[in-house]
């Protein structure tokens, strides 16, 4: 460290935050913590070294400021953000490129010199009078070749108190890693606060992404997917990084399925907002590595996944004791919770939509004061919680939680899944016919439909590829290719599988019941070695009903009905044709530089579903292709 450096930290920093600074010994580090210190301006700078003092000091400031409330269990508190600041910022979150550099018109970026300078001059002083909170952090497990630090500096305990219950601690892995370490960082400023102790200038609310120099910016808010920066936005970097190193970044679940004679499958799954991402990895009798990141590698032939946190950052709006068992009892046990945008009754309990029993009559939530029937400024009725309420949580709270969440190695992935919410095309569970095939038909292709709960308009189709759009800091065509180049040198590809829990009957009701999904992984982890036949249509390949009927018996105690399967799995060839040309087209005309073999992928999808359509007719029903069933 120069002179300098030290002595301007010296100024700001008191001498026991400062000797932890020393022993980290990394300049680059006390450069970027002296930069933003002195630009951002505290009264007062605490550094974490992950000690238990350490933490619990964090934990205590945010109830001294109020930031978080204790609530009636033990270890739970309550958080509230600003009734407009409740959701991820689109419109002002962006990746900071140089003049001439395109990434898409499918993702948000801003000039790059521009944005810098606009971002600092927000940042000046904004943390005056307020205190300064310095994380080092681990993204994946600690001492694992998958893993990337993290400091991040934040005005907000509650940020830093998030992070501290969603990421593995990386004190010592900078120690460790020393002067040459690379590593992300963030500068996070809830701004000036209100009465509520909730953001005040919503306007000035910006999320930059600098990938030149690894660094995200936010400020002014106070949600999480804005301001907790490991999270979605440090996504981006990684996203970028992988990109060039040849591994993936992917929003992601990681979960084992328990088969035979105690064999555990890993999977990976890619889900959207509100389509039962955290349910499906908390399914009862399997066991959850992660919710929500991946970071996928290969290594000897094999692909490897880590979750890249070790908490949940999770929707809990639905949540109940009869879907949600392991959910459930831990958000009713004593231990580290924070609650963000629920109600809270006058007994310090909380309440949020969907939960088990009646509504309480009144209480506060992220509206201030509320009673049923209260309206907005708009005239629109608040309901108990927000749609978008959250709740973070460590992963070992959970009875399910698989014993190799944090081994360095990974886990190897035997099957990959995309889902999104489809009324009338994907069947419940189907399996794509190889690597290429997946990729594009199933994840290159997702879509989903939009929920009245969250936009207002319902049945809305919105294009996610890998359900990864909203976090992309490349072209998405070259998201593509990396992802189809993959597989490459890959002795045994994992398997690519699509499900939809979303399908719907002629009466517009689900043709699922929300358990019927622990039936559908258990038939993939059979067909990842190859144990059962598959029927073989002209979209992929679709479970026999014997299959079926013997695991949801054992599964589940329940008789599954011929007429059942034939609903939920006839080959709907209208549909499927339709799906086509909306993704062709978008390809076409809204992703920059689509590889061509995704045009040929879909076009001989499509020539496929007429040709059985001339032979069947616009509806195939799975027994009509029964005779040609498919192992391997």
């Amino acid at each position: 460290m120069t002179e300098d450096i030290a002595e301007r930290l010296k100024e700001r920093i008191d001498r026991n935050s400062l000797d932890k600074l020393m022993e980290v010994n990394n300049t680059s580090i006390c450069k970027f913590i002296s930069q933003y210190i002195e630009l951002c301006n505290p009264n007062k700078v605490f550094v974490c070294a992950d000690t238990p003092q350490d933490f619990n000091y964090i934990r205590e400031s945010a109830l001294r400021s109020g930031e978080e409330r204790k609530l009636e269990i033990p270890g739970h508190t309550i958080h509230f953000d600003n009734y407009y600041d409740q959701g991820r910022d689109k419109k002002n979150t962006g990746i900071l490129v140089p003049p001439g550099v395109n990434l898409g018109k499918s993702i948000e970026t801003k000039e790059r010199a521009k944005a810098l300078e606009e971002i600092h001059e927000i940042l000046k002083d904004i943390m005056k009078g307020k205190e300064a909170f310095i994380c080092f952090f681990c993204l994946g497990p600690i001492e694992s070749e998958f893993s990337i630090p993290c400091i991040q500096i934040s005005d907000s305990s509650c940020v830093a108190h998030s992070e501290i219950i969603l990421y593995r601690p990386g004190y010592k892995e900078f120690i460790k890693r020393g002067p040459n370490a690379r590593f992300f960082k963030v500068v996070h400023s809830q701004g000036e606060l209100d009465e509520r102790k909730t953001c005040k200038n919503l306007d000035k609310r910006r999320i930059y992404i600098d990938l030149e120099e690894n660094i995200v910016y936010s400020t002014n808010t106070q949600y999480g997917g804005n301001s907790i920066g490991l999270k979605k936005l440090a996504m981006r970097l990684a996203i970028h990084l992988g990109s060039k190193e040849g591994w993936l970044t992917e929003h992601m679940l990681v979960m084992g399925i328990h088969g035979p004679k105690g064999r555990v499958t890993y999977f990976t799954g890619a889900f959207p907002s509100l389509c039962g991402k955290t349910s499906t990895a908390m399914l009862e009798g399997e066991t959850v590595v992660g919710d929500d990141i991946a970071y996928l590698h290969k290594k000897s032939g094999e692909v490897r996944a880590v979750n890249v946190e070790k908490g949940v950052f999770g929707i809990i709006q639905g949540v109940n004791s009869k879907d949600d068992p392991f959910l459930w009892k831990a958000f009713h046990s004593p231990g580290e919770i924070i609650f963000s945008n629920v109600l809270v009754t006058p007994e310090r309990h909380v309440h949020w939509i969907g939960k088990d029993g009646e509504v309480p009559p009144k209480g506060e939530n992220h509206s201030g004061e509320w009673w049923i029937g209260k309206e907005d400024k708009d005239g629109k009725e608040i309901l108990c919680s927000h749609p978008n309420a959250r709740l973070t949580i460590a992963l070992d709270m959970f009875e399910n939680l698989d014993p190799r969440l944090n081994d360095p190695a990974g886990v190897v992935v035997g099957g990959m899944v995309y889902g999104g919410r489809d009324s009338d095309t994907w069947v419940p569970v189907e399996e794509s016919f190889d690597w290429t095939h997946g990729i594009i038909t199933k994840g290159a292709s997702l879509e989903s439909e939009t929920t009245a709960a969250t936009l207002g308009k319902e049945g809305i189709r919105e294009f996610n590829p890998m359900s990864n759009l909203d976090f992309l800091s490349i072209p998405v065509g070259k998201y593509i290719q990396i992802n189809l180049d993959f597989a490459r040198d890959l002795k045994k590809p994992p398997k690519i599988f699509s499900v939809n829990y979303f399908l719907k009957g002629k009466d517009g009701k689900f043709l699922n019941e929300k358990t019927d999904k622990r039936v559908w992984y258990k038939w993939m982890e059979l067909r990842v070695h190859n144990e059962i036949e598959a029927i073989e249509t002209p979209v992929g390949r679709i479970p026999r009903y014997e299959d079926l009927k013997k695991l949801f018996k054992e599964v589940l105690n329940k008789n599954y009905k011929k007429e059942d399967y034939i609903e939920q799995f006839t080959i709907r060839i209208s549909e499927n044709l339709a799906k086509i040309d909306r993704i062709i087209d978008i390809y076409k005309t809204k992703v920059h530089d689509t590889p061509q073999i995704v045009f040929e992928v879909l076009e001989a999808e499509r020539r496929r579903l007429l040709d059985y359509q001339k032979k069947y007719g616009h509806y195939i029903e799975p027994d009509a292709l029964a005779h040609h069933p498919r192992i391997g």
